[in-house]
């Protein structure tokens, strides 16, 4: 029997689902979110429903998130579950919570009609590569992931010229 509890996370969450992200910028050694992002982050989870997520729970503290949102594929016509975030505390590894979180993600994508579920993984991290591999998922080759920056953005002429 596990003793951990996975749900949706509430209001109340706030200041503990910071502290994991938090944790989750040193693990990947990257620059933690300002003060002003974590603020925005909050809000568009709880008050613009802009993201979801859900929270390991033990003890009365939280050990691990998932954080989400949807997109679209066009060919599939359908919506696509986009895990964001999937973190677990260090000392909380090994025990099932990264499962559970990561399969209750799956159950939210098969329920809501999603016709897959996708998310990015460092290439360093070799655990979690292992660990999804193990569950049948598969890197894609023939696709290249690409992004503009907040600066870059800025830069890219508007208009329809």
């Amino acid at each position: 029997m596990r003793d951990f509890a996975i749900r949706k996370g509430k209001p109340a969450d706030s200041r503990q689902f910071i502290g994991l992200l938090l944790a989750l910028a040193r693990f990947e050694r990257l620059k933690p979110p300002s003060l002003e992002g974590r603020k925005r982050i909050l809000e568009d989870v709880f008050a613009k429903k802009k993201v979801n997520l859900f929270v390991a729970e033990k003890g009365g503290k939280l050990v691990g998130y998932a954080l989400y949102f949807y997109s679209y594929s066009s060919f599939l016509a359908k919506p696509t579950l986009y895990l964001e975030d999937l973190f677990v505390l260090g000392e909380q590894r090994k025990g099932g919570v990264g499962s559970a979180l990561f399969r209750r993600c799956v159950e939210e994508a098969v329920k809501t009609g999603c016709g897959r579920m996708e998310w990015s993984v460092l290439a360093w991290n070799k655990k979690a590569l292992e660990f999804y591999e193990k569950l049948g998922a598969r890197r894609l080759s023939e696709w290249y992931v690409y992004r503009l920056d907040e600066k870059a953005l800025s830069k890219v002429p508007r208009g329809t010229s």
